[in-house]
């Protein structure tokens, strides 16, 4: 299993991806080919004490910041990090690609050189989200704004065949975003995807879901559009933050509070546990035709670790193949039934 890294994205980069990497070598039993600036990864790894046995440097004289325009950057800087190892994916010289740069350069990216199934039209970001109960896969959680009803019931195919190769639910159970359980509501364009949802015969589909029933993990696969999505996973960022950082204040008031918080550090450190979202890795690009996984931008050794480990769960289980042979069958279905 050879995992393909994009050591020059992200904020920490190149220090932590590299860490990261040498953690999942030991740990995963992978190779990793580093795309980057050669000198200044070695450089690095020297500095920091970092065994670079198992990872191969492959050389990249550019890099893609944050504030490039994605699709200009993907067709300009060809010698960047990114592009060179997207490419070096899509020419089969390795079995998965992760990233903590750029999202919309990576979506670009892996759209125009790695290239998307058959049959989808748009590839869409999924990310496991911590829930009361279980955590859940939200998608899509920003690559796209605008989603037609067609969309997301590919959408809800794409993240249950996910949800069941690679968070080992069995049957995961499907639902739609929408300000009521009720058939009819929301938009036309929710209307019209709960329908079709409804009869996707590939799906566990439930119905409908508030979005003050997604935190519980009542579903294992919440769709809705990228817009959604993205305020779903910010809002839910934004309170973990708020909770863990109240919780502290409360603790920590007086003697009396910092006694009785003593008793609760097992629960307490088990509560955070639930909401580190490094543990998950990063969030993949469901549709696009082979492994892509985006870490988020700040992601630590720790998360380009589990990112890894989560790339190399998606190849073993076969995930691509699963989503493909899914979408073919809906394919088949839908044309049988036009005639």
């Amino acid at each position: 299993m050879r995992v393909i890294l994009d050591a020059m994205g992200g904020d920490n980069a190149p220090a932590e991806i590299l860490k990261g990497a040498a953690w999942a070598v030991k740990e995963l039993a992978v190779e990793v080919t580093a795309v980057g600036d050669e000198q200044k990864i070695l450089a690095t790894a020297k500095t920091e004490n970092i065994d670079l046995s198992g990872i191969e440097v492959v050389h990249a004289s550019e890099i893609i910041e944050m504030c490039d325009d994605p699709t200009k950057a993907i067709r300009h800087k060809k010698d960047s990090s990114m592009v060179v190892g997207l490419r070096l994916l899509a020419e089969g010289k390795g079995d998965a690609f992760v990233s903590a740069g750029s999202t919309g350069a990576l979506l670009s990216g892996a759209t125009l050189i790695t290239k998307r199934m058959k049959g989808v039209k748009r590839a869409a970001i999924a990310t496991v989200i911590p829930g009361r109960d279980q955590a859940y896969l939200l998608l899509d959680s920003g690559a796209n704004v605008e989603c037609p009803a067609e969309m997301l019931d590919c959408f809800a195919t794409m993240g249950s065949v996910y949800a069941e190769k690679v968070l080992g639910r069995p049957s995961p159970k499907v639902a739609l975003v929408n300000n009521g359980a009720e058939e009819s509501k929301g938009t036309p364009i929710y209307v019209a995807a709960h329908a079709m949802m409804k009869e996707n015969k590939s799906i566990h589909f439930i119905g409908n879901i508030e979005p003050r029933e997604v935190p519980t993990g009542a579903a294992d696969v919440v769709v809705c559009d990228g817009f959604t999505g993205n305020v779903i996973l910010k809002l839910t960022e934004g309170l973990a933050k708020f909770f863990t950082g109240e919780l502290k204040k409360i603790m920590f008031k007086n003697l009396g509070t910092k006694l009785a918080a003593l008793t609760l550090k097992s629960g307490v450190r088990e509560f955070k546990a639930k909401l580190d979202a490094d543990e998950y890795g990063g969030a993949p690009l469901l549709g696009i035709s082979k492994v892509v996984i985006k870490a988020h931008g700040s992601s630590n050794a720790k998360a380009i670790k589990n990112a890894i480990r989560q790339a190399k769960t998606c190849c073993e289980n076969g995930m691509i193949e699963a989503i493909e042979k899914n979408m073919h069958n809906a394919q088949e279905k839908a044309a049988e039934s036009e005639t």
